[in-house]
C-alpha cells in the first residue's frame, strides 16, 4: 500500500499536504508512560504517520487497567505494556518505527533517551517523574507535552516549547502531593479526550500549524464540556545544569524506597514491634486493620508524625501502592529509616488475607 493512499485524508488538507507528510514521516516522539494518556496518544501518532516513536514503560497490564487502556486486549494481562503497546501500533501502521524501552525513566536514563527524539511526550502520574522530565527536557532542549487527570478533569500544556515556560514555572512546588488514577478514581474517556489533545499538540508542533500550547494550560470537565485557557509566565527560576540534575536523581535513584510483599509479613499483623500504617482516607475501602495498625491519610501526615516512633519498623500501605511510595519518601526525608512499602496496598492485603480463610 502507497504512503500516499494511507494518508490520503490527511495530506489533502491545505495546512498539510506532501512536505507536511514528509515532516510527520521524518519526526521522532518519545512518549513516557503507556497507560490510560499513552494509550490514547499512541494511536494517533502512528495513524498521523508520526516516523518513529519511543515507548518507556516497565509495567504490566492488569485486568483493572482495561476500561481506560483501551489499546490492550483481556488476554494481554500480565504482558509487557510497551511491547503489547509495540504490536498494536505494528499492526496499525507498520511503517512506523517502534522502539521499546521497558524499563522506568530515571536519572540514568532521562538525558540519553530525550536527546533521541524530538518531543517528550509526559503519559505519567507521578508528580516526582514529572519534575524528572521537565528538568530532562530543560537540559536537552526538548518540548514537553503535557497531560495530567484527576477524576472528571484533565489539563493539557506545553513546557519549554522554543524557550516557553516551564512544570516548574506552573507549579513551583515539588513537594506538592496528589493522588493517581488508581487511587483517585477516572473514567476512561477524561483520559481518552486528554490524551488525544495531547497527540494534537504533538501534531501542531511538527507541522508548525495552529496555536501551540506554550504558556496557557488547558482545563477539560467532562462532566459539562466546559474548557478554559489560563496563561502562564515563564519565571526566574534558576537553570538546572547537567551536573546538578545527575547529581539530584541519580541520589533519587539510589535511595528508591524499598517495596515488600504482604505475604512476606503476613506474621507481622500482631508483633508490637512493627507498624502498619494506613494512608488512605477514612472513608475508602477495603477496612484493614490490624492490632499493630494505625490510619493517619497521607496529606494529614506531615502534621501528625508524632503519633510514629522513628525507631520502629513501619510498612505503609494505601489502596494500591502509590500513596504509599509517596508517606514513605516523606517519612525519610524526616529521618525515619526503617520503611518499606507494601506492593499493591490494601487491595492486595485484603485479596491475601481472603484467599487464607479459604
Amino acid at each position: 500500500m502507497k504512503e500516499s493512499t494511507r494518508y490520503n485524508r490527511q495530506i489533502i488538507l491545505p495546512e498539510i499536504g506532501e512536505e507536511g507528510q514528509r515532516k510527520l514521516s521524518k519526526s521522532k516522539v518519545l512518549v513516557i508512560g503507556a497507560g490510560g494518556l499513552g494509550a490514547a496518544v499512541l494511536p494517533y501518532l502512528a495513524a498521523a504517520g508520526v516516523g518513529e516513536i519511543g515507548i518507556i514503560d516497565d509495567d504490566v497490564i492488569e485486568v483493572s487497567n482495561l476500561h481506560r487502556q483501551v489499546i490492550y486486549k483481556t488476554s494481554g494481562v500480565g504482558k509487557s505494556k510497551a511491547e503489547e503497546a509495540k504490536l498494536m501500533i505494528s499492526e496499525l501502521n507498520p511503517l512506523v518505527k517502534i522502539n521499546v524501552i521497558s524499563e522506568m525513566l530515571s536519572g540514568k536514563n532521562a538525558l540519553s533517551l530525550f536527546e533521541k527524539y524530538d518531543i517528550i511526550v509526559d503519559g505519567t502520574d507521578s508528580i516526582f517523574v514529572k519534575y524528572l522530565i521537565n528538568d530532562a527536557g530543560l537540559i536537552a532542549n526538548k518540548p514537553i507535552v503535557y497531560g495530567s487527570v484527576f477524576r472528571f478533569q484533565g489539563q493539557v500544556s506545553v513546557f519549554n516549547y522554543q524557550n516557553g515556560p516551564t512544570y516548574r514555572c506552573l507549579y513551583p512546588d515539588e513537594n506538592t502531593n496528589a493522588l493517581n488514577c488508581e487511587d483517585a478514581g477516572v473514567i476512561g474517556i477524561t483520559v481518552g479526550i486528554i490524551g488525544m489533545l495531547q497527540a494534537n499538540e504533538v501534531i501542531k508542533m511538527i507541522l508548525g500549524i495552529g496555536e501551540v500550547l506554550s504558556g496557557k494550560i488547558l482545563v477539560y470537565n467532562i462532566l459539562n464540556n466546559e474548557q478554559q485557557k489560563y496563561d502562564f509566565d515563564k519565571s526566574d527560576f534558576k537553570a538546572i545544569s547537567r551536573e546538578i540534575f545527575e547529581e539530584k536523581y541519580n541520589d533519587s535513584d539510589n535511595n528508591q524506597i524499598e517495596e515488600i510483599k504482604f505475604e512476606s509479613i503476613l506474621g507481622e499483623t500482631e508483633n508490637d514491634k512493627i507498624l502498619f500504617l494506613d494512608v488512605r482516607n477514612e472513608d475508602e475501602l477495603p477496612k484493614i486493620k490490624f492490632k499493630n495498625s494505625i490510619q493517619i491519610p497521607l496529606l494529614r501526615l506531615e502534621n501528625e508524625f508524632e503519633k510514629l516512633d522513628k525507631n520502629q519498623t513501619i510498612y505503609i500501605f494505601c489502596q494500591s501502592g502509590i500513596r504509599s511510595k509517596i508517606a514513605a519518601e516523606l517519612l525519610q526525608k524526616h529521618r525515619f529509616k526503617n520503611i518499606k512499602s507494601i506492593a499493591g496496598g490494601a487491595l492486595k492485603i485484603k485479596q491475601l488475607i481472603e484467599e487464607i480463610k479459604i
